[in-house]
C-alpha cells in the first residue's frame, strides 16, 4: 500500500483528536497520533520507538541512520482544547479554503510533521552520516511532561533540534522562559465592625501585589535584552479571588501572576527572591504566605548566533534568527546538549484561536529549508 501523501497525513493527523489541558474533563490520549505517525515513518525505514510518559501519553523517537550526532526535527502532537461553536471550519475535518488548510493543530503544531516527513522522503536510500530524527511529544501545551521524559531519558543524543513551532518561516534562536505562579495568603474571619477579630487576607495581599510591582519594576532595570520585542522581562498580575462578603474580614486571597524571564535568568533563583521579599509580611499582617508555581515552568532559551545551525537556517532562509517571548520544548533540547532552533510555518498568531490555519505557500519553503538542513547536518 503507498504511503499517504502530505496533505493525507495531515488530513488524518487533524482527525485524530489529541488534546492536552490540565482539565481532566478535557484531557485526552496522544497515542492515536503517535501511532499513525510511527505507522509511517516505519514504513519508510525509520527505527521507531515509542515512549511512554504517562497513562495514555507517548513520545516517539524515529531514527533513520545511526551513529553520534544528527539532527532532530521536533514537535508536540497534543492541541489545545477548541471552542466548536466559534470554528467555521470543522476542527476535525482538514479544510481547503482561500489558499489556506484549516484544522486544530494545523499551525501549532501537527501540520509540521507531514513537512518532515516529506523532507526526509528525499533521503531513504542515501547513506546518512549522522542520523535524521523525527520525534514528536506529548503534553506540550499544558506540562512539557513529554520533552522533561526526554530529559530523564537523556534521549535523543543528537547535535541538532529543530523544533517546527510556527515561526511564520522565520528562525528564532532565544525565547523567554514561561513561569506561572500562586500566591496564597491565609488570614483569620472575623466580623467586619471589629478589625482586631480577625487578620484580612485582602490586605496582605495588596502589600504582595506592592512587592510585586516593586520586583518588576527592579528586574526590567536590571536585565534587557534587544532581540526581543519587549526587551526586558514582564510580570502579570493575571487573576486575583479573595473574600465573600463585605461585612466579614477575608480570610482566604489567592494571586495567580505570569513571569517571563530572558535568557540567562533562572526560575527556582527568581522565586527564591520573590519568597524572601514576602517573607516580612506574613507577621507584619499576622497571616500566612505560600508561593507555589502552578506548573514546573519552561526555562528562557538561547543559543548561539554563530551556532552551525543558527547560520544554516539564516543562509537557507534569509532571515536573521530572531527571538520570541513564548516558550517552546527548545529549553529540553538544549538541556540535551542539542543546539536548538525554532523554525515552522503558520504563524503564531493562528495558534489557539478559532480556525486555525498554514497557508499552503509556507509548505514548499519549509520543506526546501528542512532539506538544506538534512543535506547540512546529515549528509
Amino acid at each position: 500500500m503507498p504511503s499517504p501523501d502530505l496533505k493525507q497525513m495531515l488530513a488524518a493527523l487533524i482527525a485524530t483528536p489529541s488534546v492536552s489541558c490540565t482539565d481532566p474533563a478535557l484531557d485526552q490520549s496522544n497515542r492515536g497520533v503517535i501511532d499513525l505517525l510511527a505507522e509511517w515513518l516505519t514504513d519508510l525505514g525509520f527505527a521507531c520507538e515509542i515512549m511512554e510518559v504517562l497513562p495514555g501519553k507517548a513520545n516517539l523517537i524515529a531514527t533513520l541512520g545511526s551513529g553520534p550526532g544528527g539532527l532532530v526535527l521536533a514537535g508536540h502532537t497534543d492541541t489545545v482544547p477548541y471552542d466548536q461553536g466559534k470554528w467555521q471550519h470543522n476542527p476535525f475535518r482538514l479544510t481547503e479554503a482561500d489558499g489556506c488548510y484549516f484544522g486544530l493543530g494545523t499551525a501549532d503544531m501537527k501540520g509540521f510533521f507531514p513537512i518532515a516527513i516529506e523532507a526526509a522522503r528525499e533521503f531513504l536510500d542515501t547513506p546518512l552520516k549522522a542520523p535524521l530524527i523525527i520525534l514528536a511529544t506529548c503534553d506540550e501545551e499544558c506540562s512539557m511532561s513529554g520533552a522533561r521524559a526526554l530529559v530523564d531519558a537523556g534521549r535523543p543524543a543528537a547535535r541538532f533540534a529543530v523544533i517546527g513551532e510556527p515561526t511564520s518561516l522565520k528562525p528564532l534562536r532565544m525565547h523567554k522562559g514561561v513561569m506561572m505562579e500562586r500566591i496564597i495568603i491565609e488570614g483569620r474571619s472575623g466580623h467586619s465592625s471589629d478589625p482586631a477579630l480577625g487578620a484580612n487576607a485582602l490586605e496582605a495581599m495588596n502589600s504582595v501585589i506592592n512587592e510585586l510591582l516593586a520586583f518588576r519594576g527592579e528586574l526590567q532595570a536590571k536585565y534587557r535584552n534587544p532581540a526581543f520585542t519587549v526587551p526586558v522581562p514582564t510580570l502579570n498580575l493575571g487573576c486575583i479571588h479573595g473574600g465573600d462578603n463585605p461585612n466579614r474580614i477575608c480570610p482566604h486571597c489567592e494571586l495567580q501572576f505570569d513571569l517571563r524571564p530572558l535568557p540567562g535568568m533562572v526560575m527556582d533563583e527568581l522565586r527564591q527572591q520573590i519568597r524572601a521579599r514576602l517573607a516580612p509580611l506574613a507577621p507584619r499582617h499576622n497571616v500566612t504566605i505560600a508561593l507555589n508555581p502552578l506548573f514546573a515552568g519552561t526555562p528562557a532559551m538561547e543559543t548561539a548566533a554563530s551556532s552551525p545551525l543558527v547560520l544554516a537556517a539564516e543562509r537557507l532562509t534569509g532571515h536573521t534568527a530572531g527571538a520570541a517571548a513564548f516558550g517552546t520544548e527548545g529549553p529540553y533540547f538544549r538541556e540535551l546538549g542539542m543546539d536548538a532552533l525554532i523554525f515552522g510555518p503558520g504563524g503564531i498568531g493562528q495558534a489557539h484561536q478559532p480556525d486555525e490555519f498554514i497557508r499552503l505557500d509556507s509548505i514548499r519553503p519549509t520543506v526546501d529549508v528542512l532539506r538544506g538542513l538534512i543535506r547540512e547536518f546529515c549528509l
